[in-house]
């Protein structure tokens, strides 16, 4: 490997922050409107502030506390925890912050131009959250890699930046996703079904919250969550080639020299970083395609920028050195995540959702038996598909392999993130031209930008889960090489009560951890309903659209709700491994993770796919189809979408990051732990 080659990979990273931030003055510079329309824009601005603000207050204080936690135990460690803290809190503080800045410009644009313009400016928005993410975590990994880069020691210190990026992951992952539906669920429930007013009406006290808690959930946590499965991808992978002859990659052990494993360890940072270029290519061919079909837009570039990486990663191999059977592995994880894409998006948006649409026809109890059916149904193809990855990927390169198809799933997150947080802004764009009364040209176009955002974002939801389930997976094998670097014989054995054991106890974390996310949905939802019952009672005029309603306090209730029950799942997630760990031994913990990870896979698919189902079957049958809207097959999907919301934007998500926490954390104490 060059000396000095590791030096392009966080200068890359500063380059990609200074094209989000010539993106974001670009988005600056088109109208925000005037009058109504930008006081609703910046009660929605504001509101994501205040919430992001009030859970850095609860945030900042654990984070300390766990870093000096980390601290006593290495303190280059503590400072690439810290690290990774701040760039996972940077990332979505920045993507949100530019998000609520860019729904209202996309409502105007949709307005005073074209659909054209105003699929340029959301995804605009959207390609700030996705460059910010690729850029911090070349930035942080690139950096610390420099100084820590030569020993396996040293690449134990990196450890810490994924475990500070997981921290900050699970509190706005969880946290955004409690706000998010609590807001949904009221506002869906007293304003459509029981008032019988449009979606997004300015009556309705839960509609401002409703649009806030799309950024909050859907872009910052969103950005966090794939943050930390792409930093964690590349770290387990620089782990388990810095103790290669442990990790289960015999022929790669035998022929790696110092040079050699130089290279591999360096491997996933360069596809990291042709994977920026490669995104930002696709960006390119989003916005010069942005006159097209917006699904066609869309798919162009997240297509291009694949093919583009695919290639790229050949040439990356060959210059550093790196045989043909790694790249094999990149191509199986590129491939992978495709895949899962696609069937994301048939069981979200083709004929199963379809058939929930039309057992809407009979009532709410067909709706919700589909629904499940398809959820469940829908847990197959990604599972198959993670399970040829994985094989693929070891055969190819054992398992380092693995990790390498992680990295090469995640490698193009730019624009996959990009593409992602568009959703968000369509959505917000759409909810500010209603509450403007821009009138329906405005909306037809607006709703035609959320139709593909809310396409986009179950995609999204399937890609995280499928790049989380490999990322974790990495960072397990990393786990068993660093136990074994000290420890020649361990090893995870079925027949072992102590990982049996071990299993079953990971096993009922996604379950505990999603009850507790839905249980806190339930709630803060009963709340808002109350307050919005409350306020159509005893504010004269409301329902009439003679008085303005109180959104700010729909807003603190979600906020609040969101701060307090977020608490617990972070406590388990961090609490668990370390407990375990160390009253049980490191057999036990290894059992754990591997119960944890199948159980967060399985739950995670079926929620997000089920809530993405019911919530485009409601959306196909408000175009029109079996009844439309006020019909009783549109009530019946009312209630199935209200069920699904907090499977897919909070249990559903939750268990992306509660997995790669447990994981990172086990990674950072095995130096520590006994056999």
């Amino acid at each position: 490997m060059q000396t000095g080659l590791p030096l392009v990979v966080p200068i890359l990273g500063l380059i990609g922050l200074f094209l989000a931030f010539l993106t974001y003055r670009g988005i600056m510079r088109r109208s925000g409107g005037t009058g109504v329309t930008a006081d609703i824009a910046e009660q929605i601005h504001r509101g994501a502030m205040v919430f992001m603000q009030r859970e850095f207050r609860i945030l900042v204080p654990f984070t300390i506390i766990l870093g000096i936690a980390v601290f006593f135990k290495d303190r280059q460690e503590s400072i690439a925890f810290f690290l990774g803290a701040i760039c996972s809190a940077a990332a979505g503080y920045i993507g949100m912050y530019t998000a609520t800045k860019a729904n209202v410009r996309t409502a105007v644009a949709a307005k005073e131009e074209n659909a054209a313009a105003a699929l340029k400016t959301a995804f605009s928005g959207g390609s700030i959250m996705g460059l910010t993410v690729a850029s911090m975590g070349l930035i942080g990994i690139g950096g610390l890699f420099l100084f820590f880069g030569e020993t396996e020691h040293d690449i134990h210190v990196i450890h810490g930046f994924a475990m500070g990026a997981s921290v900050i992951a699970i509190f706005f992952r969880v946290g955004g996703g409690i706000f998010t539906k609590a807001a949904d669920v009221g506002a869906d429930l007293v304003g459509k079904v029981e008032a019988g007013i449009p979606e997004d009406d300015p009556r309705n006290p839960g509609v401002i919250a409703d649009n806030v808690g799309d950024n909050v959930g859907d872009v910052a946590g969103m950005g966090s969550d794939l943050f930390e499965s792409y930093c964690n991808a590349q770290i387990a992978t620089l782990a388990i080639a810095a103790t290669l002859g442990a990790a289960g990659a015999a022929e790669l052990a035998a022929s790696a020299g110092d040079e050699a494993r130089g290279a591999l360890m360096f491997l996933p940072l360069a596809l990291a970083a042709v994977g920026l270029i490669c995104a930002v290519l696709g960006i390119g061919i989003v916005k010069l395609a942005s006159a097209a079909e917006p699904a066609r837009a869309l798919r162009m570039g997240t297509i291009g920028s694949a093919v583009l990486f695919i290639i790229a990663a050949w040439l990356t191999m060959t210059g550093l050195g790196v045989g043909t059977r790694v790249w094999l592995a990149v191509l199986a994880g590129s491939f992978g995540g495709m895949i899962i894409g696609l069937s994301t998006e048939y069981f979200t948006g083709g004929r199963p959702m379809r058939s929930i649409a039309k057992s809407g026809t009979t009532g709410v109890a067909t709706v919700i038996i589909s629904g499940l059916g398809v959820g469940m149904l829908s847990v197959v193809i990604p599972l198959l598909t993670v399970a040829m990855v994985i094989l693929v990927a070891n055969q190819s390169a054992g398992l380092y392999g693995v990790g390498i198809a992680a990295v090469g799933m995640l490698a193009t997150i730019g624009i996959t993130m990009s593409i992602d947080a568009y959703g968000p802004i369509a959505d917000n764009a759409g909810g500010i031209a209603e509450m403007s009364a821009f009138g329906p040209e405005t909306r037809r176009i607006t709703d035609s930008l959320d139709e593909v955002g809310n396409t986009t974002a179950a995609i999204g939801k399937g890609f995280a889960i499928g790049a989380a389930s490999l990322a974790a997976l990495a960072i397990i094998a990393a786990y068993i090489a660093v136990i074994r670097s000290n420890n020649p014989d361990f090893s995870l054995e079925l027949s072992d009560a102590k990982v049996i054991t071990g299993i079953f106890l990971g096993g009922l974390c996604p379950f505990l951890v999603s009850s507790i996310c839905l249980f806190a949905v339930g709630d803060a939802a009963g709340e808002m309903i109350d307050e919005i019952r409350r306020q159509f009672r005893e504010i004269p005029g409301l329902l009439e659209g003679k008085a303005k309603p109180d959104s700010a306090r729909c807003v603190d209730i979600a906020t609040a709700a969101a701060i307090k029950r977020m608490m617990l799942p972070a406590a388990i997630a961090v609490g668990a491994p370390v407990l375990v760990g160390f009253v049980f031994g490191a057999a036990t913990l290894g059992g754990m993770l591997i119960g944890a990870l199948l159980g967060c896979v399985l739950l995670a698919l079926f929620m997000a796919n089920a809530g993405g189902a019911w919530d485009n079957a409601k959306k196909f049958i408000e175009n029109g189809n079996f009844g439309g809207k006020n019909s009783e097959a549109h009530h019946a999907s009312v209630v199935g979408d209200t069920v699904g919301d907090p499977l897919k934007d909070t249990a559903g998500p939750s268990m992306n990051i509660l997995i790669n926490v447990m994981a990172i954390v086990s990674l950072v104490i095995a130096p520590l732990l006994s056999v």
